[in-house]
Formats: C-alpha cells, structure tokens, sequence
C-alpha cells in the first residue's frame, strides 16, 4: 500500500509559522489607536472626520509600499551627473525611481508642502491647520525620513516668501510651490551653511552685488560665494543668506535672498552644485555643496535683516525636526511592541517577560512626549499666525524645546528598539538600522543640541516666553483631573524648572552652561502636563499613569540602589487596551503612580 502524501505546506502556513514576526504591511496608522484618540483634540470635528480616509490610507502606504520604496530608495543613493553624453554641461541629480514615487505621493497625492498654504489639498476647501499637516506627515515619516526634509523646506520657503517677500515675487512663484500636479511642481531649499559660518551666521561670507540694469529688469542681484552643506541642491527654489557688498559686518549685514535654479530664458543660474555628500543616513535624498558664481537671485524683505526672516523659516523647519523625531519613535516602538507581542523565547511571549516590559516602557515615554508636542507646539503656532495674544512666545520656547529633547530622545529610542529585534535589527533588510541612522541627523539640521538649547534661553530673555508657558501648563493642570499626590507632584515640578530655566536665563553667559538641563526639565513637565491634560479629555487611565511616569522617570530624583518591583498596572501602561478611554473624571483622579 503506498503512503499517503501529505500536502505541501502554503507559503502563508510557513509564513505564519516563522520565529522571526514581521509587521511589514500593517497599517500604521490603524495599530495606533492613541493617535485617533488624541487628534479630535487638536483639529475641529468636521475636519477630523474629513481626513480620517486619508490618515488610513497613509497608514496603510506607510506600513507597505512607502517603507519598500524607502528601503530601496536608501540603498541607491542618488548621483550627480555633470554633463551630457554629448559633451554639453548639464549638471543634473539622478534620483532613484522609488525615491521619485516617494516624492508623488507626499508632495502630489498628498500636498504635505501646500497643505497648508491654500484650499483644495485632500479636498478641504480652506488650508489646513499645522495639526493637519503634520499628522499626515507623522505617519508618513515613519516610512520615509529623508524626503520630509525637502517637504519641510518647501513648505518653509514658501511660508517665508509669502510673509516677506516681494508681491511680485508672491504671485510668481506661489503656483508652483504650491501645485499638487507633479510635472509643474517646484520644490524649495534653503542654502545657509559655509564651512566658516555653520550656526554662527553673522560669519556669512557669501557676497551680494546689484546686478547691472543690463543684467536684470526685475531688480535681481548676483551672488558669490560657497555653500557647504545645502539638502535638495537641485531644489527650484532656494532661500539664501548673503552679506550685501558694504554692508556692516555682523548678523546685521546679513540679508535674505530667493535663488532660482533656471533663469526666465530657460537657462541654468550661475551656480555649481560641487559634489554630493556621503551621508551617514537620510541617504535618499540629495544634499551636496554649492558653489555660487554670480548668481541671480533677489532680496527678500528687509536688507540687513537676513536671518530675522530666515528665523521664521528656521523654527518652522525646527518643528518639522519634531516632528520627524516624534514619527521615527513611533515606528520604533510599534516595531518593538510587535516583537515583544509576537516573538517567543524561553517558552514565553517576550511582552510576558518584566524585563522586556520595563524597556518598553522606556521606549513609550520619550515617544509619547513627542507625540503630544508635536500637537502642543502646532496648536501654539495656528494660534500665532492667528495673532492670538501670548500665543507667539508660546510657540517661540516650545518650538526649540521640541527640537532639543525629542530629537535627542529620538537616537536612544531607536537604538533600543533595534536592540529588541535582536541580530536581525542589525541588518539593513529591516527598518532598524535606517530609523538608527536616520535618527541621528535630527540634533544637527537646523542647530546643534547646544545652539537650540541656547535659543531656549534667548526666548526666555527676548520674548517673555517662560510666564506664558507657566500659564499654559497652569491652564492645562487645571483642567486634569489629577489625584491629590499627582497634582502635588506636578506643582513642585513645574514651579523647580521654571525656577532653574528662570535662573539660567537671568544669569547671562554664566547660565548659558545650564541651558541643556534647563531645556530638558521644561520639556519634560510640559510634556507631562499636557499628557494629563489629555487624558482627561479623552478619559484614558493608561494615559494618565503615562502623564505621571514621566515626572517620575524623567523629572523626580529617584534612588538607583532602591529596589523597586513591577507594578500591576505596567503592562497596561505598555501596551493599550480597548475600552481604556472614556473613563470618568472621577475614577481617573484615583490614578497615582506616586
């Protein structure tokens, strides 16, 4: 008698079966259920209800297509091409077909750089709020880093450009800045850096002459000079700080430029993109060095006031680093929380183990501290551009306040969920090392650690702004409803970092050495505060005992040799359950995690 035959395992069964868990292909935005929960507080309803296809359908790009092509993408680097085959000096960037499907669908399908600048994006009638733009982003950024940075610089340019440049220029430009229509659109820059003048921009030694009448019949000037690090080199548009010829030395004689890559004849403009550089991460998109050689490009705003109206394009870029940080974390821990669920070792769930449960709880901190300044600094900035009192100084500390921790917090999260993945983390088939890699720029574009740190100060010292944010968080305590020890614990927090902030800011250059810890201890109690805040509005216990461990683990001394066991609630506090939100007021001031 013959034996039976067994059938084939499916590919699926062998699949499903596999030790090592692969998420590739969730919807990211789906298995983030605290993300739904936490935007109806920070958009209007119909609005909310209008983009909730489109979060979901970014998800669901985020977690498939887009993190292939970004994967792709990252691994073939783009070139530089410096002539055609026949001779002719073409200077071009060859981009990768799957970084250029990247760019359709942020910048057409889903108008992240125009979002916010006109109607019609996503078939919203009016722009949208910052809330809106970064949401989106948030999500797609956790497929794809190196993209949101010439994302972020269109959108910042054309910000700029419309608060202080020419109408003229207005009208000329804003179309294609602005078009969700691919072929037409024109992407933007911004060239600061020279090797002598990184942050320190009154060093600018790039030189600004008035072009001949001759030369130009719109007023135009040229240009000399080099640029040493400049993000999408062939971008349309670049915004460029200069020194007009006998202008003062100093950041005072500095001015604001708009350089254009072709000239009004068709022609390419009299700058040279020198080499690409070999980055350590955002390896997709281009960033190289500019040799400027008489230039056309024209003045924006006021001459001597280059870097006040680059500022403006500054801290919007610095938000946009928030932003990216908060997306990287997220992906990161969602990465982690899925091995933990469904890997198994020892023969149990790695998520059943406490050790395992501890580091995830250090992953969820810092990443849910950033999720909720991201949407804090946004709200403050839609209330800025409204000129809602107090809303300006506001938005002016969060803003660096959100650059220098989450960007930092970013490269340790990241480093620990690649760990979580074990050996596999490691290699470059796997988001891990991109997210690591990634991770680590977000400290040093648009400011070191130590310069933004420092602007912290600068806007307590200029802007008044530490009163205001002591009020916001005061407004936002008073509407948590908090256990008696956790808004004891709370008020004495705030009140110490205020002080030490208040302290390093009155002392001058002797305080400038407490800036980091300053800076530090702001964004923690602001971000706890907020935390509680939302919690109560969405009636989320797990989210309040979140609110209350970053005090804990981030602010309040705590002994290191003291034994501590796990709390019942520390799984809960890790991974969210459903029915965790709608709680009542009164059953969440019984939540102490102190």
């Amino acid at each position: 008698m013959l034996a039976s035959v067994q059938p084939l395992p499916s590919q699926d069964d062998i699949e499903a079966a596999h030790p090592v868990p692969d998420q590739h292909g969730a919807n990211l935005f789906a298995t983030d259920p605290d993300l739904g929960a936490l935007l109806p507080l920070y958009l209007p309803d119909d609005l909310y209800r209008h983009l909730l296809p489109h979060l979901d359908r970014m998800g669901e790009l985020a977690g498939g297509v887009l993190d292939t092509l970004a994967n792709v993408a990252d691994h073939h680097p783009p070139e530089l091409s410096y002539r055609t085959r026949t001779g002719i000096d073409a200077q071009r960037i060859d981009k990768h077909p799957a970084y250029v499907e990247l760019e359709r669908v942020a910048f057409s399908e889903f108008g992240l750089a125009a979002a916010s600048h006109r109607g019609g994006v996503l078939g919203w009638p009016a722009p949208m709020p910052p809330a809106a733009k970064y949401a989106l982003t948030y999500l797609f950024v956790q497929a794809e880093f190196g993209l949101c940075c010439p994302l972020s610089m269109t959108d910042s340019l054309t910000r700029t450009l419309r608060k202080f440049g020419d109408p003229a220029l207005v009208e000329r430009f804003l179309p294609a800045l602005t078009t969700q229509v691919f072929e037409d659109l024109y992407q933007g820059a911004m060239f600061m850096t020279e090797q002598g003048a990184g942050s320190d921009v009154a060093a600018t030694a790039t030189q600004a002459v008035r072009a001949e009448a001759a030369e130009s019949a719109d007023g135009a000037w040229r240009l000399w000079g080099d640029k040493w690090f400049c993000s999408n080199p062939d971008a349309a548009l670049a915004m460029v700080l200069a020194r007009p010829a006998g202008a003062p030395e100093g950041i005072k004689g500095v001015s604001l430029f708009l350089l254009p890559r072709t000239l009004a004849d068709g022609s390419a403009n009299h700058y040279r993109i020198i080499r690409l550089k070999d980055k350590l991460g955002t390896r997709s998109m281009a960033s190289g060095e500019i040799r400027l050689e008489g230039a056309h490009a024209w003045l924006v705003g006021e001459p001597g006031r280059g870097f006040v109206q680059m500022a403006d394009m500054i801290n919007n870029s610095r938000l946009s680093n928030g932003v990216r940080a908060a997306g990287l974390m997220r992906r990161a821990l969602s990465e982690g929380l899925f091995i933990a669920r469904e890997r198994r070792a020892f023969g149990k769930r790695l998520a059943d183990m406490p050790l395992m449960r501890r580091q995830l709880l250090k992953l969820t901190l810092p990443t849910e501290q950033a999720r909720t300044m991201v949407f804090q600094t946004a709200e403050a900035l839609r209330r800025a551009d409204l000129g809602e009192a107090d809303a300006y100084p506001l938005m002016r500390i969060l803003t660096p306040l959100i650059k220098f921790r989450a960007c930092r917090d970013a490269r340790k999260v990241t480093g620990d969920a690649m760990e979580m993945r074990g050996g596999c983390g490691y290699i470059e088939e796997w988001s891990d090392p991109r997210l690591v890699r990634d991770a680590h720029l977000g400290s040093i574009w648009e400011g070191t650690s130590n310069i933004v740190a420092l602007d912290v100060l600068r806007a307590i010292r200029r802007e008044g702004a530490l009163p205001v944010l002591r009020a916001h968080l005061d407004a936002l305590l008073a509407q948590a409803p908090l256990h008696a020890d956790a808004r004891a614990a709370f008020a004495t927090a705030i009140t110490r970092a205020q002080a030490l902030a208040q302290h390093a800011a009155d002392a001058g250059a002797d305080g400038d050495v407490l800036a980091r810890q300053a800076a530090s201890a702001l964004y923690h109690v602001t971000s706890a505060a907020a935390m509680a805040w939302e919690a109560g509005r969405i009636g989320s216990r797990r989210r309040m005992r979140l609110a209350q461990l970053v005090l804990a683990h981030r602010v309040l001394p705590r002994d290191p040799l003291a034994g501590e066991s796990e709390p019942a609630w520390l799984a809960e506090a890790v991974y969210p359950r459903a029915g965790d939100t709608g709680c009542t007021a009164a059953a969440l001031k019984t939540v102490t995690v102190f």
